[in-house]
């Protein structure tokens, strides 16, 4: 009868997460669940998230109260239908290990890669067979972003396709360094990075600045750009918030910071003192408040975006335009310079990080518009 009863566990959400803490469940014990309800909230070492069920049935049991931090795969609850005794939900439980991460790092193998490009080492990771010849989806971060800004997309993306996700140069672990130039250069050396993990053509998933960055590689080497997504993007029209980016690159202390992050987001409390802290790490390594302030200046003069690449595509590849409606740093409406030929979704009760706020909606998005 241990066939029937179906384990809840502690979701792993990207590349480093490996563990979690039980913020508030949503449901209570002996309520019916649906595949794709919400469960609980969970807070990783970056933001808080909805878990959604993977799998419906009775809610036997709750396991792990609210408040409690546990690893990946750690049991929070169980299913079964009400024919299966309660000692025998007792014992399931009581019997139940964590299995064993099959993580790359876990496996004895590195979860990132460096590779030098045009001089510079950028960090990255692969999900799949990148080498195959199923076209790779490439998720591109935004200014003073890293990889971790797609933690809830990676694991989605990877169960269509093959993933590689980045640190820009000067961002994240990467090379504290940028390329000599502006938005082409910094465009010139993703395509020479994609070239340099046997990449020939890719889905380029591009946040922000990394949308521009998408779309000006999508000029310049149109033949390696299967198609575009362009999330909250850079380069659809002139208007930025420089009190966000102009505060990002001057904040020096938590309090500082933590109120320009909470423009990213439709909802500030996903602002978590462990985001800032990370955060806050990263700007004072050496050289970096420099670096996000040449480049803030060579992307964004006079508070205005410089580079606007979307708009001179010509031959534009199939493009998916995701954009949150309360987006406080690029206004929403940006969205409808897009192509005639793009579709565009613009998602309710999400800001300037949609992938982030609203991650099953945009996850279906972006399954659907690669499968298209």
């Amino acid at each position: 009868m241990s066939q029937a009863i179906t384990p809840i566990v502690m979701p792993k959400w990207g590349l480093e997460m490996r563990e979690g803490q039980v913020v508030s469940w949503l449901v209570r014990e002996g309520d019916t669940i649906a595949p794709g309800q919400p469960l609980l909230d969970i807070e990783t070492d970056k933001l808080s998230n909805t878990y959604e069920a993977p799998d419906g049935g009775l809610l036997r049991r709750i396991v792990a109260p609210e408040g409690s931090t546990l690893p990946v795969k750690a049991l929070l609850a169980v299913l079964a239908p009400p024919e299966v005794g309660d000692a025998q939900v007792d014992a399931f439980i009581a019997s139940y290990t964590v299995p064993q991460s099959d993580d790359a790092a876990d496996a004895g193998k590195p979860a990132f890669e460096d590779v030098e490009v045009q001089g510079l080492r950028i960090r990255h990771a692969r999900r799949g067979d990148v080498g195959s010849d199923t076209t790779p989806v490439v998720f591109l971060h935004g200014f003073g972003g890293d990889l971790g800004n797609w933690q809830f997309n990676v694991d989605a993306a990877a169960e269509h396709s093959p993933v590689v996700v980045l640190d820009l140069p000067g961002h994240g672990q990467s090379q504290i360094a940028l390329p000599a130039g502006g938005l082409p250069q910094l465009a010139g050396l993703v395509g020479d990075f994609l070239q340099a993990i046997g990449v020939a053509r890719a889905h380029l998933v591009g946040h922000s600045m990394g949308g521009a960055i998408a779309a000006q590689l999508a000029l310049d080497r149109r033949q390696m750009v299967q198609s575009l997504v362009l999330v909250n993007s850079a380069g659809l029209g002139e208007d930025i918030n420089t009190d966000y980016t102009r505060g990002f690159v001057q904040a020096q202390s938590r309090r500082e910071l933590k109120g320009v992050l909470q423009m990213l987001f439709a909802d500030p409390a996903l602002v978590s003192s462990r985001l800032v802290d990370e955060v806050l790490r990263y700007k004072r390594l050496d050289g970096v408040a420099e670096l996000l302030g040449g480049l803030g200046e060579s992307l964004f003069p006079d508070g205005r975006q410089a580079f606007l690449p979307a708009l001179a595509l010509r031959d534009a590849p199939p493009m998916l335009v995701v954009w949150g409606a309360e987006d406080r740093i690029i206004p929403a409406r940006h969205a409808r310079a897009a192509p005639e030929s793009a579709r565009v979704e613009v998602l309710q009760g999400a800001g300037h990080m949609t992938m982030l706020e609203r991650p099953s909606e945009f996850n279906a998005l972006l399954r659907a518009h690669v499968q298209r």
